[in-house]
């Protein structure tokens, strides 16, 4: 399937939210996915991945998750310097600001002619928490969540009872947690955690892990595993034709 890409400027209680759309070029009406980036924004290996999720009948939305704090279009190396920014900024973003982020994305796709209506979410590393957050958006119906970074911590700053943790009863939808077990960044301990906290809430949820390190789904860098990957994305198209069926 061909697809074509552009970006549009979407207001936001924040401030102005540059969001990356890639959508199958043949007219019609498609599915959506909210697609989330590491702390780096839409750098190659997103745009990638997000295009790939695109070629398979998807209208898939990138934003730029550090909008407040960077120049529109801004994408950070994956370098010490740029990890060092992306670890700022997600330190100076409260977890409440991107429910307004979503909000607005989510209200910008009701309105387009090519969009169904139906509307999923997936991320990875941080992505893979704000896809988690935009779960709680009643009209996320499924969410691929990969490697999800400070789910069991508290480092990303919140109100209380704010915590993504804390408003699990908010999600309606199907979740998909897909971790790798040499991940440093999310401890066994800590998928333990999670995975606890999901069941007893009694959501609708898949759990995967699988023998990879952080960010195996990256296709820069010595980490990327491509069997991994290709498992991944089949995993999370399978979760969204049955969300989307």
């Amino acid at each position: 399937m061909l697809i074509h890409s552009h970006t549009i400027d979407l207001p936001t209680s924040t401030g102005v939210m540059r969001t990356y759309v890639h959508r199958p070029a043949d007219e019609g009406r498609y599915p959506a996915i909210l697609f989330y980036s590491e702390i780096f924004q839409q750098t190659g290996p997103i745009e990638r991945s997000a295009k790939i999720m695109a070629g398979h009948g998807y209208v898939v939305l990138v934003p730029e998750v550090f909008h407040e704090f960077n120049p529109l279009g801004a994408v950070l190396a994956y370098d010490n310097a740029g990890r060092d920014k992306g670890n700022a900024d997600k330190a100076a973003k409260r977890v409440e600001s991107y429910d307004s982020d979503n909000a607005a994305m989510i209200a910008w796709l009701q309105a387009q002619s090519f969009c169904t209506g139906q509307i999923g979410a997936m991320g990875f590393c941080l992505g893979g928490h704000l896809a988690f957050r935009a779960a709680l958006q009643s009209e996320v119906m499924a969410t691929a969540c990969f490697y999800a970074t400070d789910l069991h911590t508290q480092v990303i700053p919140n109100l209380p009872g704010q915590h993504s943790m804390e408003r699990l009863a908010d999600i309606s939808g199907e979740l998909m947690m897909i971790w790798g077990k040499q991940d440093p960044h999310i401890p066994s301990e800590g998928r333990a955690q999670v995975y606890s906290a999901l069941a007893q809430a009694g959501l609708k949820f898949t759990w995967h892990e699988f023998n990879g390190q952080h960010a195996f789904m990256r296709d820069e860098g010595e980490r990327y595993d491509p069997e991994l990957a290709m498992q991944g994305y089949q995993l999370a198209l399978g979760l969204f034709r049955r969300a989307f069926c």
